[in-house]
């Protein structure tokens, strides 16, 4: 199988890669899989404390969801699996996860960031969730986490429009830590996390599920938003947009 997920272990920390470039890291079913068992393996891993979670390339930390894998029928497969979207944005990990943005991150790439804890973006990055203009709607935590990171009317309106933010818009906001030269992502993303690793790792562990608890969704949110998620997943407009965009033309939304 393609290597669309690619694993680094460095002494306390790993680096987890996602890699489709030409796809412009998009999640697809194999991309899902090969990203819940990079999780696994950061969490067995004994030496590692901290992960770092970036993308292939220098165009996109992740596009969202693959929607042509969507239209072909591995929906179910991106998106309820063990994990959540992507085998990431639901799962329950005791380990910090740092996201270093090398480029967009939108809809689910998006949404991967927000169930990130720490976040170091490229000056060239961008972070928006489009779902909106596709039919869907943020259904794998972009609708649930992002009013609860930021101010409730910019969140509305990012959420509403699916427009997207630039990085420096993005830190002003409170959704990105630092941003900094592309060339020095890496190693800035590196540095931030081997600070978090010199520290005791109970400690980590403890303070993780503490601010989860306190800051993330409720199992009653989440079930409204999956039910929400399933209205919208039959709907007319959920099958059009999809098509529309892997078309290149204008969506023609029904309203049901």
């Amino acid at each position: 199988m393609e290597n669309r997920v690619l694993y680094e272990a460095d002494g306390d920390l790993a680096v987890i890669t996602l890699n489709r470039p030409e796809r412009r890291n998009a999640v697809d079913a194999a991309m899902t899989a090969q990203l819940r068992e990079a999780i696994d393996r950061l969490e067995g891993d004994e030496r590692a404390r901290v992960g770092v979670l970036t993308g292939a390339g220098d165009k996109a930390f992740c596009a969202g969801m693959d929607l042509k894998a969507f239209a072909a029928g591995e929906g179910a497969a991106i998106l309820e699996g063990r994990g959540g979207f992507g085998g990431f944005t639901a799962y329950p990990r005791s380990k910090p996860v740092i996201a270093a943005l090398n480029g967009a991150a939108l809809g689910g790439g998006c949404e991967i960031v927000l169930a990130c804890d720490l976040v170091v973006a490229a000056e060239g990055a961008v972070l928006g969730l489009p779902e909106v203009k596709r039919g869907l709607f943020a259904a794998s935590g972009g609708a649930l986490r992002l009013p609860a990171t930021i101010p409730r009317v910019r969140a509305m309106e990012l959420l509403l429009t699916g427009d997207a933010v630039d990085a420096a818009a993005a830190q002003e906001l409170g959704l990105v830590n630092r941003v900094v030269p592309a060339a020095r992502l890496l190693e800035e993303a590196r540095a931030l996390a081997r600070r978090v690793s010199a520290n005791a790792p109970l400690s980590i562990q403890a303070t993780l599920a503490v601010a989860r608890a306190a800051a993330g969704p409720s199992e009653a949110l989440w079930s409204a938003c999956d039910s929400e998620w399933y209205r919208i997943a039959r709907s007319e407009d959920a099958r059009e947009g999809p098509a529309a965009f892997a078309a290149k033309r204008p969506p023609r939304w029904q309203g049901r």
